[in-house]
């Protein structure tokens, strides 16, 4: 019946649901219509005269029989099993749930396996739900593992059953049919046919066999969420690529995906540090965060700065948004950079400065040179720049200061990235002395860049415009920070040090990836001081191209940049993320097979 599909199943079954156009009970059966099948048989409950319809008329010259479930709605899948056992007991039978979508391999991979009774499985993952089973060295199902039964403890054993399943008429007459008779006479018709097969597997020794389709597409559709991720999964490579590229994040959903787009900190937290969260974490879920009192007063003490100077945000996006409300003019960016600043703003309200280089790269001298000619009043400078790179120490970001308090300039720098340039510590701005004396300037820092923790959703904003701080706190909610992200805060000085010493380990991996990347003929990589590198790419290839190729070939996915303002119409540009030496050489090999 699809509940949990809400609108999308209010007057068809599931099997009915569209996903990127094309019905679920289409894609399957034209699947099934390239095997050589004897009968298709197709047990039907609710909405069942819409899918007869429709099938009888959309294929006329498939053998299909159809299977009527009147009590669909006080039995489960048992009962509606039980009521095709004459056509079961007559041949050896695929079963199939009609909520699945799933490549043509993994069909193929059950007809042509050498296993006369088998049931799919697929290693574990967070989204998976659902009948488990443990299989042993030689693929033999040792249990089924009902959603009572589960254990998170136990989810490196696991496998998920993919609801598809392999019998040979042997089993299906001499045991599998006398079980479910059975069950259904002891427990009744409202149960699941996999608990047949569990009680099978602990009291029989059939042998049932688990044929692993790992690294094999396939999802399961419960919810409007799995439709989502289902759509993505099976979407044409481009349009793919435009989903998880318009996803924004959540990517933990799908667990091969290896993503070089999102800048993160791959050696922070260390496991120390997330096994004291996960100590404390049901004490977190359960009690409600401190104020913005508290937490502004933890934001001071993680980066030594005065309570009343400070602003934490439900992550940076939050505050800028806030930030840029308040800000009022004209905006100065240095093209092309980080574009939430911008895109907050209204366009005949932005002045643009491109450097003329390969490069990107420019210094103070030139953005007083041009924001004097162009004058604004307020100056973005993110530090360093995304996507180029391209850094200023704080000695010239000081004299920057100056002529922006001197010329009524507000100055916004953000260091998101600061912590991965070379003596990026003696580089911050986020020192009281030096904000009480710019009393204009704010310092934006995001923590899920350089501290590896998005998740936690935390920025800051500091500033000695105290006037300003307390308008923002009126934006923000009370609430605006987790308890996840406030006990993060609170223990972060515990672990300063293996932080720095990750940020350390960082620039290392950093100048032994840029060096690795110098040898792919089509690249032009960018020296950079954070964490990612902005790359040119060369003809054959473009941006979009391999884009496309390392996620379609290696479920790799990169930033294309074709869409950001100030590059050159006519050249075509990436940014990579530096991940740990492990993935950034497996982006390098897949590179250099481009």
């Amino acid at each position: 019946m699809g509940r949990r599909l809400g609108e999308f199943t209010a007057n068809n079954t599931k099997c009915m649901l569209p996903v990127n156009g094309i019905r679920l009970i289409d894609r399957m059966l034209r699947q099934l219509s390239s095997q050589k099948l004897r009968k298709i048989v197709i047990v039907i409950g609710y909405e069942r005269d819409n899918l007869r319809n429709y099938i009888t008329q959309n294929y006329p010259d498939l053998p299909i029989e159809f299977v009527e479930n009147t009590i669909y709605d006080k039995t489960n899948n048992i009962y509606s099993l039980w009521l095709a056992r004459q056509q079961m007991s007559e041949d050896d039978t695929l079963l199939l749930e009609s909520d699945l979508i799933f490549e043509e391999s993994v069909l193929q991979a059950a007809i042509n396996s050498p296993y006369k009774d088998c049931a799919l499985v697929s290693k574990y993952e967070t989204w998976m739900d659902g009948t488990m089973v443990r299989i042993d060295d030689e693929n033999n199902i040792i249990n089924f593992i009902p959603k009572k039964a589960f254990k998170y403890s136990d989810t490196g054993f696991y496998y998920k059953t993919v609801n598809i399943y392999k019998f040979s008429q042997s089993f299906i007459v001499n045991h599998y049919l006398p079980f479910l008779e059975a069950y259904i006479r002891v427990l009744g018709e409202n149960e699941y046919y996999e608990q047949v097969l569990r009680v099978i597997t602990l009291i029989d020794t059939t042998g049932i066999k688990a044929l692993p389709i790992d690294g094999m597409h396939w999802y399961e559709i419960d919810d409007v969420q799995d439709l989502r991720i289902a759509e993505t999964i099976f979407a044409s490579p481009e349009e793919r690529l435009n989903k998880l590229q318009h996803s924004y994040g959540g990517y933990w959903r799908y667990p091969q995906l290896l993503d070089f787009c999102y800048l993160v900190n791959p050696y922070f937290p260390t496991s120390r540090m997330i096994d004291e969260m996960k100590a404390n974490f049901e004490t977190l879920l359960r009690d409600y965060p401190s104020g913005m009192g508290v937490n502004s007063l933890l934001a001071g003490k993680y980066f030594g700065i005065r309570q009343e100077y400070i602003l934490p945000g439900n992550g940076a996006a939050e505050l800028i948004k806030s930030l840029m409300e308040h800000t009022d003019g004209t905006l100065g960016v240095t093209c092309p950079t980080f574009e939430e600043y911008p895109n907050r703003m209204p366009e005949d309200r932005i002045v643009r400065y491109i450097p003329q280089n390969d490069d990107f790269c420019y210094t103070v001298d030139d953005l007083i040179d041009y924001f004097t000619s162009h004058p604004v009043n307020s100056l973005l400078v993110v530090n360093p720049d995304n996507p180029s790179g391209n850094f200023i120490s704080r000695a010239d970001l000081l004299r920057l200061a100056e002529w922006a308090e001197n010329n009524r300039v507000r100055l916004i720098v953000d260091e998101s990235f600061i912590d991965f340039a070379d003596n990026g510590f003696d580089n911050s701005l986020l020192h009281d002395e030096i904000l009480r004396e710019r009393p204009t300037m704010c310092v934006m820092k995001s923590i899920s860049k350089s501290y590896g923790v998005p998740g936690l959703r935390l920025g800051i904003l500091a500033s000695a415009d105290t006037e300003l701080i307390r308008n923002m706190r009126k934006d923000v909610a009370i609430w605006n920070i987790n308890s996840f992200a406030e006990f993060y805060m609170q223990i972060y000085s515990k672990y300063e040090k293996d932080y720095k010493r990750s940020c350390e380990k960082f620039i290392s991996e950093r100048t032994r990836f840029f060096h690795e990347l110098q040898q792919i003929p089509y690249l032009r990589v960018i020296p950079s001081q954070a964490n990612y590198f902005l790359c040119e790419v060369l003809p054959p290839h473009t941006s979009q191209s391999l884009a496309l190729n390392l996620l379609t070939e290696h479920n790799i996915l990169i930033k294309d940049c074709s869409t950001k303002k100030g590059f050159p119409d006519n050249r075509d540009y990436i940014r990579i993320a530096i991940r740990d030496r492990h993935d950034d050489t497996t982006l390098v090999k897949a590179l250099a097979e481009q």
